[in-house]
């Protein structure tokens, strides 16, 4: 892979523009100036012809094909894992860098997996594309690198209460659609969950393996080896689905080799990038999604020695899993090739 070539603006492209991680690419380049001189945006034959608008000009969507990266400095997938095996190495060929937010990389060993405040320095292993991590996983880590850097982790135990945009804008409509059918009297229609979703809470984010645990939490487990570079560290995950809108929470408890107080957490996170800490209970202030909706950092509170084992601390930790879980994490990359 040749050197990437620093310019004063770049070639960009986002395949998969169409969907709520596409646009909301639009929004974050857009918000961060990104250095952009000509932008083509890419979507299934279906979509192709739908007029977008960044920074008041209006684009037309072009349908994703093998050949369509000529030119192209960065390529940004959101097209689902299907599509990026099959388009991704085009845009490598073509000379584009891509970075991938589907799970279809991510533990290829040859693709570096990075969360900008976590790994930055694995961007540049790349051999022409770099993989978005999974949104819980991302929200996590920002949370759990400072105490990693102060001490190494053993094990993270961790729950998670994933919003309804995790599974796409239709499900998030699905929430609005049955809060509506509830308040007319009508019946409930469940069609995107295995489940109603409103006033109930679904224990499972992504289908079954072997072991009882669910994709989704596999990921979490896997990606966190790989990015911290420690196989002996443990991450046993619950995921779960609450009729929540937007924004991922998580509840972790984290087993340190070093005991790490609460006034020296709050302390590591607090000079963390990325991460903000609000955390006083007495006053009724701790992170919640109702709030952190809409923007790039994690906020951590409910910080507490653990009662049950030495070494131990909980913790809350709620991030907004479309930006920084997502487009925000994705661009971050970019950014870290252009700076």
């Amino acid at each position: 892979m040749s050197e990437f070539q620093k310019k004063a603006a770049y070639n960009v492209a986002i395949a998969g523009a169409t969907g709520a991680v596409g646009e909301t690419f639009l929004n974050i380049l857009e918000e961060r100036n990104f250095p952009i001189a000509e932008l083509k945006l890419l979507a299934s034959k279906r979509s192709a012809g739908k007029e977008l608008t960044f920074k008041g000009k209006t684009y037309k969507v072009e349908e994703l094909t093998h050949d369509c990266f000529e030119g192209v400095d960065i390529a940004l997938f959101s097209a689902g894992g299907g599509r990026s095996l099959e388009f991704a190495p085009s845009a490598v060929k073509a000379g584009a860098v891509v970075i991938d937010n589907s799970s279809a990389f991510r533990m290829d060993p040859k693709v570096p997996l990075v969360v900008p405040e976590v790994n930055p320095e694995d961007a540049f292993k790349h051999n022409g594309i770099i993989a978005n991590p999974n949104c819980t996983t991302i929200v996590m880590l920002v949370a759990l690198k400072p105490l990693y850097d102060y001490s190494k982790i053993k094990n993270v135990i961790v729950s998670s209460y994933q919003s309804t945009s995790g599974a796409g804008a239709q499900a998030m409509e699905e929430l609005e659609n049955q809060a509506r059918q509830w308040v007319n009297g009508e019946d409930i229609v469940v069609d995107k969950f295995a489940h109603q979703i409103l006033f109930n809470v679904i224990p499972h984010v992504d289908s079954f393996t072997e072991n009882g645990y669910t994709k989704e939490e596999m990921k979490m487990f896997n990606e966190t080896q790989k990015m911290l570079h420690d196989k002996d560290i443990k991450v046993s995950a619950t995921c779960v689905r609450v009729p929540t809108l937007s924004a991922h929470s998580e509840a972790v408890t984290v087993e340190t080799v070093e005991p790490i107080s609460v006034e020296k957490a709050r302390e590591l996170f607090a000079a963390a990038p990325g991460l903000e800490v609000i955390d006083d209970p007495a006053n009724a202030k701790y992170p919640m999604p109702l709030f952190v909706a809409g923007g790039d950092t994690c906020y951590v509170g409910r910080i507490r020695k653990d009662i049950a084992r030495e070494n131990t601390l909980t913790f809350w930790v709620v991030g907004d899993q479309l930006r920084k879980g997502a487009a925000t994490n994705a661009v971050q990359i970019a950014e870290l090739f252009v700076q």
